[in-house]
């Protein structure tokens, strides 16, 4: 029992200050002092240390390698002018604008994970909206919608959130058996959040926008080669996580292999080169008169843009690494000491009670859950939880992807349910907008816990019918 305490004391203790994130302490050596501190109270073991390695360095370094790559396509203009494109799509319509970037936003998500499209696209939003000169009602509308789908759009892959990669390790699930459930499910979830967003915001949506005061679409790329070098690189990901199970090969190595090569297309330095054409003299004939002048300026010469690789790489979420390891430790304790067992048992009591009901109560507790303690160690308890219990077959494979969908939409219900979107926050604080966390929950809450339910019945559906 006193063992208990002190788990529970130090997994409260350090997600406490996790969350905070006081001056100094980055989230990944704060958990780090957590799991050191479980271990110096014997609440987990050095045995432990392998086990939950294991568990999470496949998704954490493919995380990584993902939003790595995200950064980098972001530095070349590829999702600026993507959205662009999308603006001009809209013809002037402000709800069919407001539609196609929540379609965006589900877009990237899916693709690029849940942090790449609330924290790369917003701004990109923010300076779309300011060209328009949208009302800040409208605004305000624009920029939730955008960072609400990021989450409620990232259950189709399993690339598509940190917590789908975890969940999909710990049980086991291919890529392709994964999408091939969570693909249909996550199009209802989408359709249900933009039917959502539109009830929730559509009165402040303006009927008209100028699209002449959007800038070319092309204007937005920065780095030619990077842009091109964006497409291929996506279309061998997707080949290549489908084909990584059946060849036994982990995704993280797949993501990392696209990560480097759209690193050393980003690194070539052609503005470099551009600089030493331009420094060289060349004989310039001017009314048959020879004279010396400097290089470049023709058509087609190069911008001169250079990706700022190294600085995007020190810039990758690097700290995941270490904050998973180390609060996966933290929370392992809580295992250790039968917390789970509890949590175990309510799923059990779900389980007994049909598909649906196991759905929507296993979902909504661990919305809940990771609404309150955020979903990165709500994830790993849960699947603990559901190991633990005793549901078989089709009970047990609902709980386990309630689990994913409870931890991708739950979050969306208070401002600390992700670390996603406590960046997400403060990147629009420094763009001049406040979201006051009472805000935040009164929209969270009216907007996630309908799609949260209509996403988890749909759940229970399919996996009914197909099963």
């Amino acid at each position: 029992m006193v063992m208990a305490v002190v788990a529970a004391a130090i997994f409260v203790a350090t997600l406490v200050v996790v969350i905070w994130q006081p001056k100094g302490f980055p989230i990944g050596y704060t958990a780090l002092i957590g799991a050191v501190i479980a271990l110096a109270t014997t609440v987990v073991g050095l045995s432990d240390i392998p086990t939950v390695v294991g568990i999470v360095w496949n998704a954490t370094l493919t995380f990584v390698a993902v939003v790595l790559i995200s950064l980098i396509l972001d530095e070349a203009g590829f999702f600026e002018w993507a959205a662009l494109h999308v603006a001009r799509w809209g013809r002037g319509n402000g709800r069919l604008l407001f539609v196609l970037i929540v379609g965006l936003g589900a877009v990237i998500a899916a693709v690029f994970a849940n942090d790449g499209a609330a924290l790369i696209l917003t701004p990109i939003v923010v300076g779309m909206l300011r060209a328009l000169n949208m009302p800040q009602k409208a605004a305000l509308g624009f920029i939730l919608a955008t960072g609400f789908i990021a989450d409620t759009g990232s259950l189709p892959l399993v690339v598509s959130n940190l917590v789908n990669i975890v969940s999909a390790d710990y049980f086991h699930l291919g890529f392709a058996e994964y999408a091939a459930v969570m693909i249909p499910v996550g199009i209802v979830s989408v359709l249900a959040s933009l039917g959502m967003l539109l009830l929730y915001f559509g009165k402040s949506i303006p009927k008209r926008y100028d699209v002449l005061a959007l800038t070319s679409p092309t204007a937005a790329i920065t780095d030619r080669a990077t842009f091109r070098a964006g497409w291929v690189v996506l279309a061998l990901l997707l080949v290549g996580y489908f084909a990584a199970d059946p060849l036994g090969v982990p995704l993280a190595a797949v993501a990392g292999v696209g990560a480097v090569v759209i690193v050393l297309v980003a690194a070539r330095q052609p503005a470099f080169l551009f600089a030493r054409a331009q420094a060289a003299p060349v004989l310039v004939t001017t009314g048959g008169t020879a004279t010396v002048g400097a290089a470049g300026g023709g058509a087609g010469a190069p911008s001169g843009r250079v990706i700022p690789v190294w600085k995007t790489i020190r810039e990758a979420p690097w700290q995941i690494v270490l904050f998973s390891i180390g609060m996966y430790l933290v929370v392992y304790g809580l295992q250790n000491q039968g917390l789970t067992d509890h949590l175990a048992k309510l799923f059990d009591v779900f389980g007994d009670h049909g598909v649906l009901v196991t759905a929507l109560g296993v979902g909504f507790t661990i919305a809940i859950l990771a609404s309150l303690m955020n979903n990165m160690p709500t994830v790993l308890i849960a699947a603990l939880a559901i190991g633990g219990a005793g549901a078989t077959g089709l009970t047990h494979e609902v709980m386990v992807y309630a689990n994913v969908i409870g931890s991708d939409l739950g979050p969306k219900i208070t401002p600390i349910g992700s670390l996603a979107t406590l960046l997400w926050l403060h990147v629009l604080e420094k763009k001049g907008i406040h979201i006051g966390w009472g805000q935040y929950f009164r929209t969270g809450i009216v907007l996630t816990v309908p799609v949260l339910a209509v996403t988890l019945a749909a759940l229970a559906g399919w996996l009914t019918l197909i099963r």
